[in-house]
């Protein structure tokens, strides 16, 4: 006779509290939010089921589809930034810190030190650093002979969400510097030497021995990036407010939803297309989370076989 295994109910007590907060602070406003999404005002007064309707009118709309279409374009740009500056200059980092130089915790701290500076605090500062009246970044580029470049950066259209996608890149980059040093120090010494006796240089060790064994955190930090990027907020915020300026140039998803849902300046906020926008976001991140998910483990089995 075949037993039956008991259900592990101690497993059950200690999981949850973590799964009941988890549902309360999380699990539930996602849903409120997708489910406030689906309703709006009814001609006979109250707010009624409309169906996809918010998000037809938020795609496609004159009043809507520029504005989200803008913010969209804004946040790829954002992210792409990040892709192509950050996470290689923290990969750089990261490898020039796993080669044991001196001072490298210092290298590190100093490094990783404005990721955990307040946004606010780094956005009012760069801001004052930037700024083309009392500013020293004209003194600064005036120094290496540069002073004809200098703009207001922050001020100008074409040169606001560039300069600030790098901020950010400046404040983040200790992040997934971390990450990829977490995961060269995994490797073993003796696979580095082997590549050495063989006749190696530092380049071909990097590229045919550290790179392929860390390519898990790579992709794991696209993904952090990915998704950090399609909800960011903060940054934007505190140093161009909540109309993302100048002319929206710098608005992103995430200021966008903010300005639709509370409204901003005289104009009343509309809930139920912050919370449209919201569930686009949320359709966003979740594309692109599935897709890494499904092409890394096709990867992987092409890899085993």
């Amino acid at each position: 006779m075949k037993r039956v295994r008991k259900f592990p109910t101690h497993i059950a007590v200690f999981l949850a509290p973590a799964v009941l907060i988890y549902t309360v602070f999380m699990i539930y406003p996602m849903l409120s939010s997708l489910w406030l999404s689906l309703l709006n005002r009814i001609p006979g007064g109250g707010t009624g089921f409309v169906g996809l309707q918010n998000y037809v009118t938020l795609l496609t709309s004159e009043h809507w589809a520029p504005r989200f279409w803008n913010a969209f374009r804004n946040n790829v740009v954002f992210f792409v930034i990040h892709m192509l500056v950050q996470n290689p200059v923290a990969l750089a980092l990261a490898v020039m810190l796993n080669s044991r130089i001196r001072a490298a915790a210092v290298y590190r701290t100093i490094i990783f030190t404005p990721a955990v500076l307040s946004v606010v605090l780094a956005g009012f500062a760069w801001r004052m650093v930037l700024n083309p009246v009392w500013g020293i970044s004209y003194t600064i580029l005036d120094f290496f002979g540069l002073g004809d470049l200098d703009r207001p950066w922050l001020g100008l259209e074409e040169t606001a969400l560039v300069t600030l996608s790098l901020i950010s890149v400046w404040q983040n980059v200790g992040i997934p510097m971390v990450l990829f040093l977490a995961a060269l120090v995994r490797i073993p010494d003796e696979l580095l030497e082997a590549a050495r006796v063989d006749g190696a240089n530092a380049w071909q060790v990097f590229r045919h021995v550290q790179l392929p064994l860390i390519m898990p955190s790579l992709a794991i930090v696209a993904v952090l990036t990915f998704v950090g990027n399609f909800n960011a907020f903060d940054l934007i915020y505190a140093t161009q407010g909540s109309l993302a300026g100048p002319n929206f140039s710098t608005d992103i998803m995430g200021t966008f939803f903010f300005r639709t849902f509370f409204g901003f300046q005289l104009q009343p906020g509309d809930p139920h297309m912050g919370a449209a926008v919201a569930g686009m976001m949320f359709l966003i991140i979740l594309t692109g989370v599935l897709l890494y998910l499904f092409g890394w483990q096709r990867r992987m089995e092409r890899i085993e076989y």
